[in-house]
């Protein structure tokens, strides 16, 4: 597999991961099981891509050897971005289902 490929999975895990634990923790922000890991995965996914080009050592995480400090980058990126994404859909969306303007 490339390496580009490889950092595009471990930013949707850990996205996925950061997404649930933001519906588990805000449940104002909760959309579902499925729904934080959809949510959490397209964040982590879009905002590890996003970081990625802003911080370009953080494409070494699949390199050639094991960059441990890129890897950590990736989960760290992928996963704060997948958390945002869910908090700011489920608020919207909890705000909207309830009828009250933000």
């Amino acid at each position: 597999m490339s390496a580009s490929l490889i950092n595009l999975i471990i930013q949707l895990v850990a996205g996925a991961i950061g997404g649930n634990a933001v519906g588990a923790g805000v449940k104002d922000a909760n959309l579902g099981t499925l729904g934080n890991t959809i949510a959490g995965a397209i964040g982590g996914g879009a905002g590890g891509q996003l970081l990625q080009a802003v911080i370009p050592a953080l494409a070494g995480a699949a390199g050639s050897g094991l960059d441990v400090g890129a890897l950590v980058g990736q989960i760290a990126g992928g996963g704060v971005a997948g958390a945002v994404l869910t908090a700011i859909v489920g608020l919207i969306k909890n705000k909207a289902a309830a009828g009250t303007s933000m």
